[in-house]
């Protein structure tokens, strides 16, 4: 009997980001909820919870990360949630979820640079899932 694959709600609005993200991690040996908007997310998160997600932060409005991480941690805390985004390449706006008062309102586990390498990424996913 083989193991149950860990899931991944991985939710962007780049097609392309998705594709090659959700190309890596199921290449990797997860399941990925993909999908491109915080509706279609919040959509799958009425009937199913995954066992981590990764979430971009500007989606339909500038901050649909980091609603979709708060209504995740609400109803289940104990689900790792990475934001991935180029805000601070876009805006100059930066963020540090290790601060306090950031982690007082950002409910992420982890903060990712849009840009970063798929071996960072695997070892987040590890870390987290592993």
């Amino acid at each position: 009997m083989s193991e149950k694959k860990k899931s991944i709600l991985l939710a962007d609005d780049d097609p392309d980001m998705i594709f090659l993200v959700k190309h890596h991690l199921e290449r990797w040996g997860y399941e990925v909820i993909a999908v491109e908007s915080r509706e279609e997310a919040e959509r799958y998160l009425e009937s199913g919870c995954p066992d981590l997600a990764i979430l971009d932060l500007m989606m339909e409005e500038e901050d649909s990360g980091f609603i979709l991480s708060y209504r995740i941690k609400k109803c289940r805390p104990e689900v790792p949630v990475i934001i991935c985004t180029a805000v601070a390449a876009e805006s100059g706006i930066s963020f540090d979820i290790n601060s306090p008062g950031s982690r007082s309102w950002i409910k992420a586990d982890h903060y990712l640079e849009k840009g970063f390498r798929m071996e960072q990424l695997r070892l987040l996913v590890k870390k987290y899932l592993d």
